[in-house]
């Protein structure tokens, strides 16, 4: 694996670190930085990478307003001051956001999540059958990995879903009920109400149009009670 990436900061300082942290990892490659979006807009249009490295807030245009200018738009990650920019980031779905001053630490993390997903959607792209373990999403304004085997149970919250998990607290992601289960394996996982989808796994029961899961029990409706109540034995 190799990801092209390129740094675009007004502050040189800024970008010297960003280029120290990036040499660390071999899976990158940074082949250039820039101190103004224009030019590296201009570069973008004819040279296509995988990871930006963007601050936000810079005196031509901003790095939001370039990453919503670009065709193809790459990974990203913002390198950043205010985070008061941080619900344009999630509409661009950026890949993660990091504080400046930029710590190694965090930065590691960020890279690892971006390394992560390139993974992920490669996999996705070159094998659409094959079942991954995770799933991912935007969440709080940065890419969520969520292992399947967690899930307890899906809810909707209109446009909005509430992933429930295992022992950790539940992710929100602005997402539709079917928008999530195209993205889940189809015999792991089964929609039963308009507000519900569920691991089959997880089904101990149903009853009285109730399906009793591990430590909940959720309505199940008719439209969806024949594709799943051969999944378990009813009561």
């Amino acid at each position: 694996m190799n990801l092209k990436c390129i740094a675009i900061d007004d502050e040189p300082l800024a970008l010297r670190l960003i280029g120290e942290y990036v040499s660390r990892f071999p899976a990158l490659q940074l082949i250039r930085t820039f101190e103004d979006a224009i030019s590296a807009a201009e570069f973008l249009k004819n040279t296509t990478v995988d990871l930006l490295f963007l601050d936000i807030n810079m005196p031509d245009i901003s790095g939001i307003d370039l990453l919503r200018s670009l065709a193809a738009k790459p990974m990203v990650i913002f390198t950043t001051s205010y985070r008061n920019y941080a619900y344009e980031g999630f509409q661009l779905e950026a890949v993660d956001f990091v504080e400046k001053p930029i710590e190694l630490d965090r930065f590691t993390r960020a890279v690892e999540k971006a390394l992560a997903f390139y993974q992920y959607k490669n996999r996705a792209s070159e094998k659409p059958n094959t079942i991954d373990d995770s799933l991912y999403v935007h969440s709080e304004y940065r890419i969520v990995k969520i292992n399947l085997n967690t899930i307890e149970y899906i809810e909707s919250m209109e446009n909005y879903i509430r992933i429930h998990l295992t022992d950790e607290k539940p992710v929100f992601t602005l997402m539709t009920l079917k928008e999530v289960l195209k993205k889940l394996p189809a015999d792991k996982f089964q929609r039963i109400h308009r507000s519900y989808i569920v691991p089959v796994s997880k089904i101990k029961s149903i009853q009285n149009r109730k399906a009793q899961l591990t430590d909940v029990e959720l309505p199940v409706s008719d439209a969806y009670y024949e594709d799943i109540r051969g999944l378990v034995t009813p009561g």
